[in-house]
């Protein structure tokens, strides 16, 4: 297809070599030849008249035009893609669609495992590619790369819509012989304890929990650090230490290890978890019906949610 002269397939090959800053790379990334992806970059410098991507050194850098194009082309995939994601109605039932989703593996846990059930029931053929937080996670909502971050309200971006997925209380846990848990913490033996701890992605972000506490000038002793939410309570069994974990998934840990928890011994701010994704796909039927999905299983993996449930049981 050709728009005012541009084969409008070259806009996807001018993103990838933006992203990936080499021929081959970006050649592997569209399963193209070398000589393909090449032709493709020569096709792209004589329709801009700039080289786009010069060599310097063993690399390749953008020019201050290319630079300027990015958000300009970019922009123009993502209504291409909302054109053509929204141009057929949406049916789970046959839809071969491939969603990613960027989430913690606590969000997992507590919210996701059951919208996979309800996937492999009621719409087998769309799949869920998982990825776990990282600091390009913003990045990959901005440049189309993901459809959903599933994330604490003070790591979304502003200028991409985000909802209110639900508000999560924290609790403290520890191992149930714990002598600290037999009886109601005090927020003295709380801060002289040790402590596990979770930093995410390659950048060792601290969790909602420790940014909260630093906020409120409280700084725990950590003792272990984890990158995986999920591995506390392995951490805890045959310890002294505690751990600031959210209620959904202390609620099934505690069904599922030796563990105890109760409230913190200090007022502790709910954690907002927001829902975000690409402006361009607010009108998509497809990321509409799985955010929908997503909203109610959160509503039914809350604690009162999990309380009615086991009660008519």
């Amino acid at each position: 297809m050709r728009y005012r002269g541009l084969d409008l397939n070259l806009l996807s090959a001018f993103d990838v070599l933006m992203q990936e800053r080499s021929v081959s790379r970006a050649a592997r990334h569209l399963n193209l030849s070398q000589p393909a992806m090449s032709a493709a970059l020569a096709r792209l410098r004589e329709f801009f008249g700039d080289e786009l991507l010069v060599n310097q050194g063993k690399r390749m850098y953008p020019t201050a035009f290319a630079e300027a194009l990015v958000p300009q082309v970019r922009g123009c995939l993502h209504g291409l893609d909302a054109m053509l994601t929204t141009s057929a109605r949406f049916d789970p039932a046959t839809s071969q669609r491939t969603f990613r989703l960027i989430a913690s593996d606590y969000i997992i846990a507590a919210v996701i495992v059951p919208v996979v059930e309800h996937l492999a029931r009621d719409a087998p053929g769309v799949r869920l590619e998982l990825a776990a937080p990282s600091e390009t996670g913003e990045a990959e909502i901005a440049e189309g790369r993901a459809d959903i971050l599933i994330s604490p309200d003070a790591y979304v971006r502003g200028d991409h819509p985000a909802e209110l997925l639900f508000e999560e209380p924290h609790v403290v846990v520890g191992w149930a012989e714990n002598p600290l848990m037999r009886q109601k913490l005090s927020e003295a033996d709380f801060m002289a304890a040790g402590h596990v701890g979770v930093r995410i992605g390659t950048d060792r972000a601290p969790a909602f929990a420790d940014r909260q506490m630093s906020t409120m000038g409280k700084v725990r002793r950590i003792e272990v650090e984890t990158s995986s939410f999920l591995t506390i309570p392995l951490l805890l069994c045959g310890t002294p230490r505690l751990a600031v974990m959210q209620a959904r998934l202390a609620h099934r840990m505690c069904r599922t290890y030796p563990l105890r928890s109760q409230a913190p011994p200090f007022d502790f701010p709910p954690m907002r978890e927001m829902i975000q994704y690409h402006a361009s796909r607010s009108t998509d039927e497809g990321l509409n019906w799985l955010k929908s999905l997503i909203h109610f299983e959160a509503d039914h993996s809350s604690i009162d949610g999990m309380d009615r449930s086991a009660s008519k049981q």
